[in-house]
């Protein structure tokens, strides 16, 4: 079977045997998928470190008859986010991003709108965008193209952000003072419809209201 390539987005890795790693990824034409990085925990690996979370790569991979889980051959990268990586706080954002992709999407389903929805939240990062902008943002949005998104029952403040965010690219938004309480009704209440849906509690959450 012919080897197909993908521009993707690495959520997760588990170490699997020796040296392997199961790697979680979102591809921008097949969806979310699983597969093996062979040898990929080895020093010298060829896969490098194109398999860190959330690195936007393009990879190579092929899949049996009645297999799960997908053989990955190469993962050519072409953005690394170990900039945002060396500051804790879009560091958990990364974290975040990633959990809430990889618990929200079903397997194997195209979500072209949700790629674009990371891209440009990660783009508005590596602008030195806030992050509290961003998590919210990603959040609601996530939520929309989820058609998932109720009406919320926020603060007056809360829902001229919201109705903002609605219709406005992330890196155009009315620039505000944003501090962890802006908005934070808001991303309550988004978190909350996450983990009702998903039916698990969120790891991330707790570490980002801890900032």
């Amino acid at each position: 079977m012919p080897a197909r390539m993908s521009e993707s987005f690495i959520l997760q890795t588990y170490p699997f045997r020796e040296a392997d790693l199961v790697v979680s990824f979102f591809t921008r034409d097949q969806g979310k998928l699983r597969g093996v990085a062979r040898r990929a925990r080895r020093p010298k690996s060829s896969f490098g470190s194109g398999l860190e979370r959330l690195s936007h790569a393009t990879v190579s991979y092929y899949q049996k008859e009645n297999r799960e889980l997908v053989s990955l051959n190469s993962c050519d990268l072409l953005q690394s986010q170990f900039a945002l990586a060396s500051n804790y706080e879009a560091s958990v954002a990364l974290d975040y991003l990633a959990e809430v992709t990889e618990q929200l999407l079903p397997p194997n389903e195209t979500n072209e709108r949700h790629f674009r929805l990371l891209i440009a939240v990660l783009d508005s990062l590596h602008a030195d965008g806030n992050v509290w902008t961003a998590v919210t943002y990603f959040a609601l949005w996530g939520l929309r193209l989820a058609g998932l998104l109720p009406e919320l029952r926020v603060s007056a403040d809360s829902r001229a952000i919201v109705e903002e965010m609605l219709v406005t690219p992330i890196q155009q938004l009315t620039a505000r003072a944003w501090t962890k309480e802006t908005g934070a009704d808001v991303r309550r209440a988004l978190n909350r419809l996450i983990e009702e849906h998903v039916e698990r509690k969120l790891r991330t959450t707790v570490i980002l209201e801890a900032l």
